[in-house]
């Protein structure tokens, strides 16, 4: 994977929470502890982000309207000569790609109109539109305000505590929460949670559901990649691998139900899964990398939402 070291770093999509000091407590009410991903026992954090990895509507202490923060220094650190070394930069850099790849496929595909979504940059806690939430619990979409949110300190945690150190883990991790954005725009989300209510016993099937098709998206995003730019015709990426690939579906093998569950020390239970196992995050990546079509990620065929 290499990124074009010309291509405009567009800030303008991210919101910088990092020195903001951010918000106590957990979604949910869930007793995460203010003290950020360190020192968190391993087999805490695997449980956590085995549960919230992916898309949040929990209302918890509900704090009402979001934090703003500062793009200031993040700005000025991404106009400098080389700062798609930089890792902020270089996750910058992945969602404006994410996001130029929706502007079009969206309608194209949907005949919708995709609205952008900021991604807030946040370190040990933050306050959100779906509740306060700390580094613990991974990164999250939150529909009740439009945001992606992750403290970039969870990649250390993905790299060295649940075994998927490749760089294409990271792109993957955004284009997964970007297709939450996606599911909220087009009506899926709001109509899987009605299902959920109607069905209280196929909840979490129909969360995994929800899951892998944000799994597949990423993969189409993933096909489409070296295609978006930055708005003046540069490139944002000038390559992406079979190796990236293979990282990707890496780190979808390593966030499985069952390898977190397995992780833990405990039993493989699969009434108690939400985002699917290793086999099937890997199957929907591939899908939607194989097709390159958010069409081709129906992961509710045969069993309709609505």
């Amino acid at each position: 994977m290499e990124l074009n070291e010309n291509a405009r770093i567009d800030t303008s999509q991210i919101d910088d929470q990092r020195s903001s000091g951010g918000g106590g407590g957990g979604i949910g009410g869930l007793p995460i502890g203010g003290g950020g991903l360190t020192g968190i026992i391993v087999t805490v954090l695997i449980a956590v982000v085995g549960g919230f990895f992916g898309i949040n509507t929990l209302n918890g202490d509900s704090g009402g309207a979001p934090q703003t923060g500062d793009n200031t220094s993040l700005t000025q650190k991404c106009s400098q000569e080389n700062a798609d070394e930089q890792l902020d930069c270089r996750n910058v850099l992945y969602v404006n790609s994410i996001q130029d790849y929706w502007v079009e496929a969206l309608p194209a595909e949907f005949g919708d109109p995709y609205k952008p979504a900021k991604t807030v940059l946040f370190a040990n806690a933050v306050k959100t539109g779906c509740g306060s939430a700390d580094s613990g619990v991974g990164p999250f979409y939150c529909p009740a305000d439009d945001r992606v949110y992750i403290d970039l300190s969870f990649y250390d945690v993905l790299a060295k505590q649940l075994g998927a150190p490749g760089e294409f883990a990271q792109p993957y991790v955004l284009a997964h929460e970007y297709g939450h954005h996606v599911q909220d725009l087009l009506g899926t989300e709001a109509a899987m949670r009605r299902e959920q209510e109607r069905d209280p016993d196929a909840a979490n099937a129909l969360s995994v559901k929800l899951e892998l098709q944000a799994d597949c998206y990423a993969g189409a995003w993933a096909k489409n990649a070296t295609g978006t730019d930055d708005g003046s015709g540069q490139k944002i990426f000038t390559s992406i691998t079979e190796q990236d690939i293979q990282e990707g579906l890496d780190t979808a093998a390593k966030i499985g139900d069952d390898a977190l569950q397995q992780r833990g020390g405990g039993q493989v239970n699969p009434a108690e899964f939400t985002h699917g196992t290793s086999a099937q995050r890997q199957e929907w990546f591939k899908r939607g990398y194989d097709s390159g079509s958010p069409k081709k990620c129906d992961t509710f065929a045969g069993g309709a939402i609505n």
